[in-house]
């Protein structure tokens, strides 16, 4: 891969930098195979499309059943390793992530986009996660229970459900496999692993350090491919016990049809819309510096992003002209560069979305303050770099405060009461993640009853996590068990009750 753009480096990107290779294998029992594909996709630098990643193959349903026939024929060895075993290999998996951290996080900025610095940041999530599950080795189990009956002993055990499939998106190609594998390894299964086609080279970079960590032959498994084949094909499969989605709410929704045919476990984390509420007490500063970071973090380009502004009328001016300075300060560029704060949109579909919903905004009648025009001069002149661009008295049933926009986009919704401020901030389909300014505890608590949400933060931004809590929405957000913590643990695993009678004798008791 040759650098056509000449850069000033961020602290830390290692050089040279990793070479990708010339075409991505999928991974199949312990193996790299060439996919019987007819057909691949460029891997393009979104800050740079001349640069060219590598080949990713569009894999034919053929390559799908040999990896869930691989995960399938490994099972049975993997559900009968001890877990405080299974969890050593995931510790080892920890220290490889801490040893090639700056190279998974270079990888990851080339290929999606965002800042080396926010990259490292989710390499360090991602490792968190790992180290957690690690742990959980020792910790997996069920609960002893008194019986009704004499001299019985009840108790309840966990138990793999066997071949899981885990789908997942681009936005965050290394977090987002390992908050799902984790959990899923620990508890026994065995995966095939999807990834995203856009992300391709982190998720093969994942599974290597995964197998030289020792994770058995077979366990994971990765299939390159789209999801109208690979996907479906997985969903479809008789050997498939469980699938893992993040994505889109029109794909989870078919995902969750087509697994409910065959009464699968199901998990989806789809969209969000959040909103970050700030009240006439809040601390505007601490509050604008939260929406900005929300709003344009990562390009926007993350479910938990700060989408909405609900602010109240007596602050709601001084709010919009501070988010504003603030966005005009973001310095936007290729997310290896030194002092960049916001790399390019994933490709030109999302770009291209944006720029859709900017022209939305303006047609729905809202105030563009700042922003949303393309950059495309000097170093942006071959990348999908977009301005931060806020929008001020958006209404709350418009387009541009209802749908999904995945990209550096604020609207500021003006209120003037608390139950409004609620009332707004519920008013969209999804329920993934919400804050509140404010430093009134009565009203923090009211928040917190009436937020329609699966996260809460007070005086925090909406983005951010940690690995042993739950994540994930209310409404149509997501379904089935959360994501992280022990609840990720509840989706991996299939409970066995047992009653254990020692008495030795014929019961005269009737048992109902």
């Amino acid at each position: 891969m040759t650098q056509t753009v000449d850069l000033e480096y961020a602290a830390g990107v290692p050089k040279p930098l990793p070479q990708p290779p010339a075409r991505y294998k999928n991974f199949i029992g312990g193996k790299w195979r060439e996919p019987r594909a007819d057909r691949a996709t460029p891997n393009r630098n979104p800050a740079d499309t001349r640069q060219v990643l590598g080949e990713v193959p569009m894999s034919p349903t053929h390559d799908v059943d040999e990896a869930v026939k691989a995960a399938r024929a490994a099972f049975p060895a993997w559900r009968d390793t001890p877990a405080p075993l299974r969890g050593r290999i995931l510790y080892k998996l920890v220290g490889l992530m801490e040893k090639h951290k700056a190279e998974l996080a270079t990888i990851l900025t080339l290929e999606e986009g965002k800042t080396f610095s926010e990259s490292m940041g989710e390499v360090s999530k991602s490792i968190n996660v790992v180290e957690f599950y690690a742990g959980e080795g020792r910790r997996l189990g069920g609960e002893t229970l008194p019986s009704e009956m004499p001299s019985t002993f009840c108790y309840t055990v966990r138990q793999p459900l066997g071949p899981v499939a885990v789908v997942t998106p681009w936005n965050f190609p290394v977090a987002i496999p390992t908050w799902k594998m984790a959990p899923a390894l620990i508890s026994g299964n065995t995966v095939v692993f999807k990834p995203a086609t856009l992300t391709p080279w982190t998720a093969a970079r994942i599974v290597e350090l995964m197998a030289e960590a020792g994770v058995p032959e077979g366990v994971v498994n990765l299939v390159f491919g789209s999801g109208g084949t690979v996907g479906d094909a997985l969903i479809a499969h008789p050997d498939i016990r469980g699938i893992t989605f993040t994505g889109s709410n029109e794909v989870g929704a078919q995902v969750y049809a087509a697994g409910a045919k065959r009464l699968l476990k199901v998990q989806c984390e789809m969209g969000g819309k959040n909103p970050i509420v700030v009240l006439e007490d809040a601390d505007l500063e601490l509050a604008a510096v939260a929406t900005a970071q929300g709003a344009f973090g990562s390009t926007g380009q993350r479910c938990t992003a700060t989408s909405r502004a609900i602010v109240m009328e007596p602050v709601a001016d001084a709010f919009v002209k501070r988010v504003t300075e603030l966005a005009r300060d973001v310095r936007v560029g290729n997310g290896l560069a030194a002092g960049i704060a916001m790399g390019p949109s994933v490709d030109d579909g999302q770009f291209g979305t944006v720029q859709k919903y900017v022209e939305i905004g303006d047609h729905e009648g809202a105030q563009r303050v700042i922003g949303g025009r393309k950059l495309e001069t000097g170093d942006h002149a071959h990348g999908y770099f977009l301005e931060p661009c806020v929008f001020d008295h958006v209404g709350s049933d418009s387009k541009l405060a209802q749908e999904e926009i995945f990209g550096p986009v604020l609207s500021v919704i003006r209120v003037k009461t608390f139950d409004e401020a609620i009332e707004a901030a519920n008013n969209v389909r999804y329920g993934l993640s919400s804050s509140v300014y404010t430093n009134d505890v009565a009203r923090t608590f009211r928040f917190i009853d009436l937020i329609e949400t699966g996260i809460v933060h007070v005086n925090s931004p909406t983005v951010g996590g940690e690995a042993q809590m739950p994540f994930g929405g209310m409404k149509g957000t997501g379904v089935g068990s959360r994501e992280q913590g022990k609840a990720a643990l509840e989706f991996f695993t299939e409970i066995k009750t047992t009653y254990l009678d020692y008495t030795g004798k014929k019961r005269d008791t009737n048992i109902y």
